[in-house]
């Protein structure tokens, strides 16, 4: 290690995924379907039993959570918890350089961090202590034309054996939501 952080890793796709999402109007507009990133974001939550969870647009510079899901009535907690103020689309983006969702992106796979200090290259993220992160679970959106369009995710701020049953429920949940997003584009008769 040379004592400090690890660069969130090169995206050369980011100006492709940029014109997709803005074909799919994803990620900056408002959208009839806000609530139900919000509704989808609840359920990921309810099912992985995370106190967080996100369905994240990534452009080429910054994350957008277009579904959100925090504990009731929490205000505090950093970003996140700002975020809590879920009508507030403003409060919803963070840095590309914040958290694990760009790497999942570049990587085009799931990653599951049962505790984010036990990894040297995301120990050191801003959301270990800006926000207070400890665990991580999330998988790639990739549409049917192969675009990875963002992330879902869930997160804890207490470690978390999340183990192959979370893997495997984080990639059937992208899966699930990939086919609602792929569904935006069908021509409508």
């Amino acid at each position: 290690m040379t004592g400090r952080q690890l660069l969130t890793p090169v995206d050369r796709d980011g100006s492709a995924r940029a014109a997709r999402l803005r074909r799919l109007g994803l990620g900056e507009r408002p959208d009839t379907t806000f609530d139900n990133f919000d509704d989808f974001a609840d359920r990921v939550a309810a099912v992985t039993a995370a106190p967080y969870s996100m369905v994240n647009f990534i452009d080429e510079n910054r994350q957008f959570f277009a579904g959100l899901h925090t504990p009731a009535g929490n205000q505090g907690g950093g970003a996140l918890g700002t975020a809590a103020a879920r009508s507030n689309r403003s409060d919803r983006y963070m840095a590309r350089d914040h958290g694990y969702c760009p790497h999942v992106l570049v990587r085009r796979k799931a990653l599951v961090l049962d505790d984010v200090c036990d990894y040297p290259r995301f120990a050191g993220n801003p959301v270990v202590d800006g926000i207070g992160i400890r665990s991580y679970l999330g998988a790639p959106l990739i549409d049917g034309a192969g675009v990875a369009l963002g992330t879902v995710c869930a997160v804890d701020t207490v470690p978390r054996p999340w183990g192959r049953a979370g893997l495997v429920t984080i990639k059937a949940l992208a899966q699930e939501l990939m086919g609602h997003i792929d569904r935006r584009e069908l021509p409508r008769r």
